[in-house]
């Protein structure tokens, strides 16, 4: 999912109770957010460099990149996979070189010629029984 990322947002004076984890998926490139003092900062506050409250706002600066973990456990990515970063404390793994499919366990290009070759068969298959099935009612009319 794309979107348009902001490099600093500011919330707090928005009427907001609670704020999913995946509601700023997509903005890695956020490295100021203020939001009212009752929220978290998005991904947690290991997810940032410097927290501060002030008054009645909270304030999270300096996104980490949850790839690049020293302190903690590092994201684990499947074989043949890179783990990228998708926004505060969000991660997404993705297939390195030749390799596709689920969990990347796939190597080489997808199939085109084959996928569409059968769709186009069974497509013209089915289109074929139904005009000749509806065919024999127009007939009998």
């Amino acid at each position: 999912m794309l979107r348009d990322p902001s490099v600093c947002s500011d919330l707090t004076e928005n009427p907001l109770e609670n704020l999913p984890n995946t509601s700023f998926q997509g903005f890695t490139r956020l490295q100021s957010i203020s939001l009212p003092l009752a929220l978290e900062c998005p991904g947690g506050s290991v997810a940032w460099d410097r927290v501060t409250t002030q008054g009645d706002s909270r304030t999270c600066q300096g996104q980490r990149n949850p790839c690049n973990s020293s302190g903690e456990l590092a994201w684990l990515c499947p074989e043949n996979s890179l783990c990228s970063p998708d926004g505060p404390g969000l991660v997404q793994c993705l297939c390195s070189g030749s390799y596709r499919g689920y969990k990347c366990l796939r190597e080489g290009t997808f199939p085109l010629l084959l996928f569409y070759g059968i769709l186009g068969a069974v497509t013209t298959t089915l289109s074929l029984l139904a005009w000749g099935t509806q065919r024999r009612k127009v007939k009998a009319s």
